[in-house]
């Protein structure tokens, strides 16, 4: 009885480690702002600005290159700070940014500012898979009304820039 329990419950193990990996859950917020790819993109790669304008990502550091690893403080809608490390994986100028971090199988993520041209501006996408077991008892619901808090506050701060000129 005593192995067969011990099989059991290894069984039990590997098919919660197994369905952590594959929990997954996708984040997406998106605003067409009245200006040109370019002058969004400026104001994503200067991280020394984003406590002036971002209300999401208080900080950034050091500044996006790809390879790079970067810190991020996020500041959740009551106040309280997540601090994260990431890999910028993907630069591609006036284009996308794209940065991922955690710890497989208990919580990853893979964080995109995609940049599209439309007519009469620029498609911001923020788009943010998250992986892993600890999405059972996260509290996500936070995430995408403050990812458009930020896509708001980045489409004011180009649009102050641009009137500036």
């Amino acid at each position: 009885m005593d192995a067969r329990f011990r099989k059991i419950a290894l069984a039990l193990v590997g098919i919660l480690v197994v369905a952590a990996l594959v929990t997954s859950k996708t984040f997406e917020a998106e605003i067409i702002i009245a200006a040109p790819p370019e002058k969004v993109w400026a104001v994503l790669m200067d991280t020394d600005s984003y406590p002036d304008w971002n209300p999401t990502f208080v900080a950034v550091s050091p500044s996006y290159a790809l390879g790079k690893k970067i810190s991020a403080r996020v500041m959740k809608p009551d106040g309280a700070f997540i601090d994260m490390t990431a890999t910028v994986t993907a630069l591609v100028t006036n284009r996308e940014l794209r940065q991922s971090g955690g710890l497989p199988g208990f919580l990853t993520y893979n964080h995109a500012w995609l940049l599209e041209p439309v007519n009469g501006g620029t498609l911001v996408r923020q788009v943010d898979i998250d992986r892993g077991g600890f999405l059972w008892f996260w509290d996500s619901s936070w995430v995408e009304p403050a990812y458009r808090r930020a896509n708001e506050a980045l489409a004011a701060r180009v649009l102050t820039l641009l009137n500036e000129k």
